[in-house]
């Protein structure tokens, strides 16, 4: 598969939510080797968030949390918020600690109007809050 981890000098890549579900495993008979980094807020990964997806705050990163143990060894990271902006700062951060990292254009928004699969924090269908 070739690489959607392109980038420019020291910013991070950014790749549509497409691109995302295809590196993520979540595009219909695709097999994923990224991960899924959401870095929403809590009441936010709560109201809906793609399935398998790990959940840090951009908030938790900025404070010098770690990747989740999850997270850890499963590189690349594709970093996804509501609508791309804490994203890019999240790739960025997280590149800056020598993580493969990209950022999804449009965030949680544009995922959920291209019909990828969004669940709450109970495993139903789910809403971008």
């Amino acid at each position: 598969m070739p690489s959607l981890f392109r980038r420019t000098g020291s910013s991070p890549g950014r790749v549509t939510v497409q691109d995302a579900a295809i590196r993520t495993g979540h595009a219909a008979g695709r097999g994923g080797d990224a991960l899924l980094l959401d870095v929403r807020e809590p009441h936010e990964w709560q109201a809906g968030h793609a399935p398998g997806a790990v959940h840090l705050p951009l908030t938790a990163l900025a404070a010098g949390a770690g990747l989740p143990a999850e997270a850890q060894s499963r590189q690349p990271v594709v970093v996804i918020c509501r609508s791309g902006n804490r994203s890019q700062r999240a790739a960025e951060m997280l590149l800056a600690r020598g993580v493969e990292a990209v950022d999804v254009i449009g965030g949680m928004r544009d995922w959920a109007i291209a019909g990828l699969p969004v669940v709450d924090a109970h495993g139903r269908d789910g809403t971008v809050a």
